[in-house]
């Protein structure tokens, strides 16, 4: 099931910038929140190579967060987005789980884009 986090309070608007490509491994991971009176809104960014994706931090299956330390998203290889609660495992281009108690669904994308060498929301 995905979710909808558009009418997060919380969830930052569009053209807000979050951190520098150059400032993520490749391949990389890093976390964000946000917050807005008592709501929350978590999401984090994934780099692979030239490819940036933004999810929603929330696992499909269980809604808790993904990473068990900060900003590790990624298993050791850097090749699959890992929940750190129960090991389901996601490709990180596209979100959708390819082993664990969710397999077939997917996380929630978090759009972004790339301004100049800053990754932004959009």
């Amino acid at each position: 099931m995905t979710r909808d986090s558009s009418d997060n309070p919380a969830r930052p608007p569009a053209g807000v910038a979050l951190c520098a490509v150059a400032d993520l491994a490749d391949p990389g991971s890093k976390g964000f929140r946000f917050r807005a009176d008592s709501k929350m809104f978590a999401g984090f960014v994934v780099r692979l190579g030239e490819e940036i994706r933004g999810y929603v931090d929330s696992c499909p299956h269980a809604g808790w967060p993904l990473a068990a330390w900060d900003d590790r998203y990624l298993t050791r290889e850097g090749d699959l987005i890992l929940c750190g609660g129960h090991a389901a495992l996601f490709r990180p281009l596209d979100g959708v789980c390819i082993a664990g108690p969710c397999a077939d669904e997917r996380l929630t994308p978090w759009p972004l884009t790339v301004v100049n060498g800053q990754i932004v929301t959009a």
